[in-house]
């Protein structure tokens, strides 16, 4: 990459995405400095899941490029960590293990990964929940557990689709604190694809916010809010409506 700016962690520049004759990515440039937690809104339909799998590699672009680091992103050679909609917990494997797989698939040192699993398991409060499996823990503390497996190869990229949609709102409100502390902690670079606006205001420190298809950059906006956020200050209700205003298709 001829200009990279050693800030960014993730520069996409002409990111075109096609099916057969349906455009659905249409020239879309931006960057993510190190460290950042950028979330990307839009309407429904509107291509953000496709935006994502082309992000993590596992869509190939029609045109353009995503550089990490300077260099063209590769899985191979990246940590890039995805976290779904629904958890995806291995059944067999108890709380501790699940976290420590991707470790084990990077082939982690042994010692380091016995040192990042503590260390994590601490952090998200599941460490007394090390030695259950999936089947014996509630629905947040799945959640956790597949959020800190993400966060415990320490990703060049986090990229996060919807994790919270499925949950009631006083668990994800509870989730997103704990996914913000994590953050500021391990200070990660975070993607965070949501198609509740609320959240994006009360995670986010940019926000992009997405077109109807063929899917453009509508808005690049910046959320000078501290945290924790809070819903009632007015600073905090205008931005919403703004990206509402902003996404509104009707």
């Amino acid at each position: 990459m001829e200009s990279w700016d050693k800030k960014d962690k993730v520069v996409v520049s002409n990111l075109t995405k096609k099916f057969g004759d349906l455009l659905v990515l249409d020239d879309i440039s931006f960057s993510v400095k190190k460290g950042e937690f950028l979330a990307i809104v839009g309407p429904t339909g509107c291509g953000k899941t496709t935006f994502l799998n082309c992000l993590s590699c596992l869509l190939p672009p029609t045109k353009g490029s995503i550089f990490i680091d300077g260099e063209p992103a590769n899985p191979r050679k990246h940590h890039i960590s995805f976290v779904f909609q629904e958890p995806t917990p291995m059944p067999w494997r108890t709380v501790a293990q699940n976290v420590a797989f991707g470790m084990e698939i990077k082939k982690f040192p042994k010692e380091k990964v016995q040192e990042r699993l503590n260390y994590i398991m601490n952090l998200v409060g599941l460490a007394d929940t090390a030695h259950l499996y999936p089947n014996q823990i509630s629905a947040s503390m799945m959640q956790r557990m597949t959020v800190a497996r993400a966060f415990a190869v320490d990703p060049d990229l986090l990229l996060m689709d919807e994790p919270y949609g499925q949950l009631d709102i006083k668990l994800r409100y509870y989730l997103e604190d704990e996914l913000i502390k994590l953050w500021q902690t391990l200070k990660s670079t975070v993607i965070f694809i949501t198609h509740n606006i609320e959240e994006a205001v009360y995670l986010a420190e940019r926000i992009l916010v997405l077109s109807n298809k063929p899917t453009k950059i509508k808005a690049d906006m910046r959320v000078d809010l501290p945290h924790p956020r809070q819903v009632l200050d007015p600073k905090f209700i205008e931005l919403r409506k703004r990206v509402t205003e902003l996404i509104r298709w009707w």
